[in-house]
């Protein structure tokens, strides 16, 4: 029999969490996935360690970062907010702790523990669950879902929930089918962007600090040579450019600035530490390992990891340099080499790279009190489908609980 109270299309975050909380009411709930197993996207979030939310209790500071959206969210959040999402994880076996910028993680620190309580959730209700299983349409006719027909039939429900996630990291699954259907069955759908990408950088030597990460910097982006835009946190390099919270929250604006002419940036190692202040401390290092090489110091100066970066950029002084043979010049070069680490940012990664896409259902189509469709009278929608920016930081998940759990209960 492939009739069902609540037919979830979709097994990643918000759809497990929307699944287990229609069965725990009593439902008789499936779950259809395409991929072989459920979460994968949840799998790897968080780099693997699952930014579960992020506990600003300032409730306006923390509606701040879903921008435009902010105005639809607040009765959404009230009903399911942050100390809701915190107690029912703690409920279902998963401890949390919170760390830098109030981001929230299990204690962990693993994204696959998260999942298996999920899954634990899930089945505990009874949930069928239909992996492997490829949607092919959506049967809807004058507002209404009469079925969900995959490679193996057509299933239906008295209601439905399309939770397929976005078009952020397409080799998890998501890659934008649930736009389609939504607009197929009269939706209006706002085209994606990827906005939460890591930035391409020009520079080999940003390439050779590959998986190297700098806490406390300020990177600083001039649009053909004019400052435009200062952020101050974590950088990550990677083989390609550069990547972290603080690059991610930030790639939206550079990709705006790129449309106005040749984007550059320096990196400041020592945001707190004017250049005399530094030169200061330079010296000192300087004067108390004069007979040693530049080499054997340069830990006490430049950032752990960054010692051959730096060298390269000094095409005079060499690892080997003795320190009592370091010229003024080499040195006032280091310093403001410290201050301003230059480089050219090529452009965005694309959705492959994203964390978030944004696009999706535009809110104005969808009741936020329950996450169900003006358009469609027995379906509801949740997660990366709607139409909500993200910045990292656990915002991304917590409106998938939110929306998940919401959707559950009214389906």
């Amino acid at each position: 029999m492939n009739h069902y109270d609540v037919v979830v299309v979709g097994g990643g975050a918000s759809g497990m969490m929307a699944a287990g909380r229609a069965a725990s009411l009593g439902k008789r709930v499936a779950i259809i996935e395409k991929n072989k197993k459920l979460g994968e996207k949840l799998k790897i979030t968080g780099g693997g360690r699952c930014n579960i939310t992020n506990t600003e209790e300032d409730i306006r500071v923390f509606m701040k970062n879903y921008g435009k959206a902010e105005q639809f969210l607040y009765s959404p959040f009230a009903l399911f907010g942050v100390p809701q999402t915190i107690s029912f994880f703690q409920e279902i076996g998963i401890e949390i702790v919170t760390q830098a910028r109030k981001r929230a993680f299990p204690s962990t620190e693993k994204a696959i523990d998260v999942y298996k309580a999920l899954e634990r959730y899930v089945k505990a209700g009874n949930v069928t669950i239909l992996t492997d299983e490829r949607v092919s349409r959506i049967d809807a006719s004058k507002g209404h879902i009469d079925g969900i027909v995959t490679d193996s039939g057509t299933y239906t429900a008295d209601s439905y929930i399309i939770a397929t996630g976005g078009m952020s990291h397409p080799e998890t699954g998501s890659t934008g089918d649930g736009f389609n259907w939504l607009e197929t069955i009269g939706h209006t759908v706002a085209a994606p962007t990827p906005s939460i990408v890591p930035l391409a950088v020009k520079e080999s030597w940003v390439h050779s600090l590959a998986g190297t990460a700098l806490s406390f910097m300020k990177i600083t982006f001039f649009v053909d040579g004019k400052k435009s835009l200062t952020k101050t946190g974590k950088l990550l390099f990677t083989h390609f450019g550069l990547s972290g919270p603080l690059i991610l929250n930030t790639a939206t604006k550079v990709g705006d600035l790129l449309h106005e002419g040749l984007v550059t940036a320096t990196i400041d190692c020592y945001p707190d530490t004017d250049h005399p202040a530094l030169e200061k401390k330079i010296l000192s290092v300087f004067e108390e390992n004069k007979n040693k090489d530049v080499k054997n110091v340069f830990d006490a100066i430049v950032p752990h990891g960054m010692d051959t970066a730096v060298f390269s950029l000094l095409p005079t002084l060499t690892p080997e340099t003795k320190v009592h043979s370091v010229t003024k010049e080499d040195r006032k070069a280091l310093l403001n080499l410290l201050k301003a680490l230059p480089m050219t940012i090529t452009g965005l990664m694309g959705y492959d790279r994203a964390v978030v896409a944004d696009g999706g259902v535009v809110l104005t189509e969808i009741d936020m009190k329950t996450f169900k469709s003006k358009v469609v009278d027995n379906m509801y929608v949740t997660g990366d489908l709607l139409h909500i920016p993200r910045p990292s930081g656990g915002y991304s998940l917590q409106m998938c609980w939110t929306s998940g759990y919401i959707a559950g209960t009214n389906a």
